[in-house]
């Protein structure tokens, strides 16, 4: 008979409390299920609140919140949108929803964020061109907020709005604002995997009422103010259930909470293993502090001796989840033909793919269980 297996450990697993419950008991209790409701309300004013920003819709996942940003900066078939190399594909995805063209821009050591000085270069390029972008989407990484006021200059000497993808960022700050309050607008993801979870959903926040107004509206499908269903544009099923709002609620309360056992995790796998050669964890860029979504470390093989995917392939066998980094864009076999901008070479998104490693990072991660994972990192470099 075989070993039984371990149970397994999660790179970035839900965590529920008491409150989630209650909420959700409420919203089953007064028969609100449907895609609005008070606890949908309820919970776009206090992200708003905590983020401290005027106005906030909330939506079906943050790839939503990215498609009505597009739209509501009138993104038009041809037009192009300089976009973050390193980040999820839904950053590039909803650029092609449109017909619109990516343009993708490399990352800082700062930050691992968009580079400012690569932007500028894309930005030379398409000025010679005369093909500036619609926009920019910048994305905060891991949880940590881009450079802010070196992006803002920048566009904001072309007319071009930034926004922000603070999709992995919610709670971090950015120079005492938190992330979600920069841009024309900026997009927050509440996927099952986020530091705070409503299983799937996302919100959009900007200071523009008026823009707000317009995303609630065609996320609702486009329905016109009329007794029938009447509907004179294209609108989209993008609105966030009652039942979803109301796990978002119970979550945000713990958000604060969260942050700070995530920090303690990052700072466990910072101190048991920055002494091991070739290894470099995740910046802490000096303008801000990040969420700590992810505990995100760099194993350079040829300093190190081994690869991280040896490291991802040791901790699988003992039922623990890692992974590699997102995957840059440029290196995607569906945007490989779209341009990309750098200043170094090799290009800082490709060396932290290939070198870079996710480890467990959960609210809930035992310390047992981080110090197994230690144990087994460590384990590898002596063998």
């Amino acid at each position: 008979m075989s070993a039984k297996k371990n149970k397994r450990v999660y790179l970035s697993p839900p965590h529920l409390g008491d409150q989630e419950w209650e909420f959700i008991k409420d919203a089953l209790d007064s028969n609100w299920i449907a895609p609005l409701g008070p606890h949908v309300d309820a919970f776009e004013k206090e992200i708003a609140a905590y983020v401290d920003i005027e106005n906030a819709v909330a939506l079906s996942s943050g790839t939503a919140a990215l498609h009505l940003a597009l739209k509501l900066c009138n993104i038009k078939p041809g037009d192009r949108v300089f976009c973050s190399d390193l980040t999820f594909v839904s950053c590039a995805n909803v650029i092609l929803y449109e017909n619109a063209i990516p343009v993708f821009i490399d990352s800082d050591w700062q930050s691992w964020t968009m580079c400012p000085k690569a932007l500028q270069q894309a930005f030379d390029a398409a000025e010679k061109q005369n093909q500036l972008p619609k926009a920019v989407i910048v994305t905060d990484l891991y949880g940590q907020s881009a450079d802010y006021d070196a992006l803002t200059s920048i566009c904001d000497h072309y007319n071009v709005p930034i926004i922000e993808d603070a999709a992995e960022a919610v709670g971090g700050v950015y120079k005492n604002k938190k992330c979600g309050n920069f841009g024309k607008m900026a997009v927050l993801s509440f996927n099952g995997n986020k530091i705070m979870t409503t299983s799937g959903g996302g919100m959009l926040l900007s200071n523009n009422s008026e823009l707000i107004a317009k995303a609630r509206f065609l996320s609702n499908q486009a329905r016109d103010n009329a007794v029938h269903y009447e509907h004179s544009e294209l609108g989209y099923n993008y609105r966030m259930s009652n039942i979803l709002a109301a796990l978002g609620r119970g979550q945000l309360q713990n958000l604060d909470t969260h942050i700070r056992a995530c920090e303690k995790i990052f700072n466990k796998y910072m101190e048991e293993l920055s002494n091991l050669p070739g290894i470099e964890f995740f910046p802490i860029a000096d303008y801000g502090q990040p969420n700590y979504w992810l505990s995100v470390c760099l194993i350079d093989p040829v300093n190190a001796g081994i690869h991280k995917d040896e490291i991802i392939d040791l901790l699988e066998e003992k039922n623990i989840e890692s992974r590699p980094v997102w995957k840059p864009m440029h290196l995607q076999p569906l945007y490989k033909d779209y341009q990309f901008f750098a200043v170094n070479e090799p290009d800082i998104s490709t060396t932290v793919f290939k070198n870079g490693i996710c480890l467990p990072s959960g609210v809930g991660l035992a310390n047992d269980q981080q110090n197994q994972i230690i144990a087994l990192i460590r384990s590898q470099y002596l063998n």
